[in-house]
């Protein structure tokens, strides 16, 4: 027969050993709760780190942007299925009150593209992009980018873009871009006001955190370039293989078939000095932009 003594002495014991166990799975828990927090973090890192490649190297003007499969052919590439661009809803009033507000000086003379209600209709334009590495057909995609197209189609139209060079070339596996529209060549030079996103970011409430997750954007596709959002002027980029970016950079068009030889031409000769970002190895310079 166990003393009192005794069956103090075993409740200890047991007390002790359940309190022990207690603060196992509470350690347990900690651990698993902090690596769930760093994996978070990295994703959004990650993300963050995507973006600022993609954006302007100065952030007071135009950010020099860099930028899934659908064929580039005469149409907006479709939804890609998860991980790609959205399907496209119209949203209320597209068109119906583009505006230009100045922002920073013009790159070069320019004078800004009519504001308030553009047209629609139809809903792709022609455009022909000639270079010294040879010629890249554009569609444009008035119908879901209205303001973005009516912007470009006024800078072509005004020699904006004439003799100008192409000053980026991004040879990474996630992102594969050539990038054009600024007249100094050094990647924040802009037409001296600014706009906003358009298609896919219209596709998303501005709060949605899928703004930050990359989708791809198919090769053919053309986008702006930006510093953030809302800050589109003159830059965009020319993908020629799928690349992964946030859904911010407004797509307005897409590359035909002879575009994308020229690009690949580009893009095979590399980087000037090697490396996956930076100048053309091969100058790039745009002759003409033409609306067809």
């Amino acid at each position: 027969m166990p003393t009192n003594e005794q069956r103090r002495a075993t409740a200890k014991r047991k007390l002790e050993r359940q309190l022990e166990r207690r603060e196992q799975r509470a350690r347990r828990r900690r651990i698993l709760t902090i690596i769930g927090a760093v994996v978070a973090a990295v994703v959004v890192v990650g993300a963050a780190v995507t973006a600022f490649v993609l954006t302007k190297r100065d952030s007071d003007t135009e950010t020099a942007s860099d930028p899934t499969t659908a064929p580039a052919t005469t149409t907006t590439p479709a939804a890609t299925g998860p991980g790609g661009l959205p399907a496209f809803a119209a949203p209320a009033g597209l068109g119906e009150n583009c505006q230009y507000p100045a922002a920073g000086e013009p790159a070069k003379e320019v004078g800004p593209p009519r504001s308030g209600k553009v047209p629609t209709e139809p809903a792709q334009v022609s455009a022909s992009m000639s270079t010294n590495r040879g010629n890249i057909g554009l569609m444009l995609d008035n119908g879901r980018a209205p303001c973005t197209v009516n912007s470009f189609a006024s800078l072509a139209q005004q020699g904006y873009f004439n003799d100008t060079p192409c000053h980026r070339l991004t040879t990474s596996e996630s992102l594969s871009v050539l990038q054009c529209g600024d007249p100094t060549g050094q990647g924040t030079g802009g037409p001296g006001y600014q706009f906003a996103n358009e298609y896919p970011t219209n596709q998303y409430q501005p709060d949605d955190p899928k703004l930050m997750q990359p989708v791809t954007y198919p090769r053919g596709t053309l986008a702006m370039a930006n510093a953030g959002a809302n800050t589109n002027g003159s830059q965009f980029f020319l993908v020629y293989q799928d690349s992964q970016l946030p859904p911010n950079y407004t797509v307005f068009g897409t590359i035909d078939e002879t575009g994308l030889a020229t690009l690949d031409k580009i893009a095979e000769a590399g980087v000037a000095g090697g490396g996956e970002d930076g100048p053309p190895a091969q100058d790039v310079q745009v002759t003409s932009i033409l609306l067809d």
